[in-house]
């Protein structure tokens, strides 16, 4: 009789394999499982071996992302609403800060190479509705500029979620992101009334004026 897998597991081993790589703990099959009632041969039986295992972790992070990225909400403020998609990708590195780690060392594989590219076709997404409404120029590249707005969001939550920078400081997130919009043709009044309501919903830590979210 073939053993049904159970997910609890799997999701167990890909979990304490990203907190021992972010705290340098030497991870071998043994040090793995030891303490968590699992056996080694469940490397294999999940994920052919220590291999599967890493790239198992990678995708959790991106699938992760994914799932937070889809369930931003649609407003009738375009610009809020991207601003937002960034709010959630920083929240979800503060939630997940070891699979966060994970997700960016390209000397791991990734299950799905195309995982990242669907993160960002979010943002994509987001600066093109924009520009739709008449928010930026017709002349912007909706690639670079949805780009540009990650680099800002990946930046503060690596030096947040595993560097050196407190929590305060991704408040700052805020004013980079309405620079960079104002500077792709957004109205300066109304780019930083959505940014502020866009930023905030990532949580008070992140901005002050995270109540007037909505």
């Amino acid at each position: 009789m073939v053993r049904t897998k159970d997910p609890a597991v799997r999701q167990l081993l890909v979990e304490r394999a990203a907190r021992m790589l972010r705290s340098r703990q030497p991870i071998t099959l043994r040090s793995l499982v030891a303490g968590t009632g699992v056996s080694t041969m469940a490397v294999y039986t999940y994920f052919g071996g220590m291999d599967g295992l890493w790239m198992a972790v990678r995708q959790e992070g991106f699938t992760r992302l994914a799932v937070v990225l889809e369930e931003v909400p649609a407003s009738d403020d375009p610009v809020r609403d991207l601003v937002a998609l960034g709010a959630a990708y920083v929240a979800n590195a503060l939630a997940n800060p070891d699979l966060y780690r994970v997700m960016f060392d390209d000397t791991i594989a990734l299950e799905d190479a195309a995982a990242a590219d669907e993160t960002l076709n979010h943002l994509v997404d987001g600066v093109e509705r924009a520009q739709r409404a008449g928010r930026f120029r017709d002349d912007v590249v909706a690639q670079e500029l949805a780009t540009q707005c990650w680099v800002i969001g990946h930046g503060l939550s690596s030096l947040v979620a595993t560097g050196p920078l407190p929590r305060g400081a991704l408040e700052h997130g805020a004013h980079m992101l309405t620079a960079l919009l104002v500077g792709a043709g957004d109205e300066p009044g109304l780019c930083e009334r959505s940014v502020t309501r866009g930023w905030g919903l990532a949580g008070p830590t992140v901005s002050g004026t995270a109540g007037a979210a909505g």
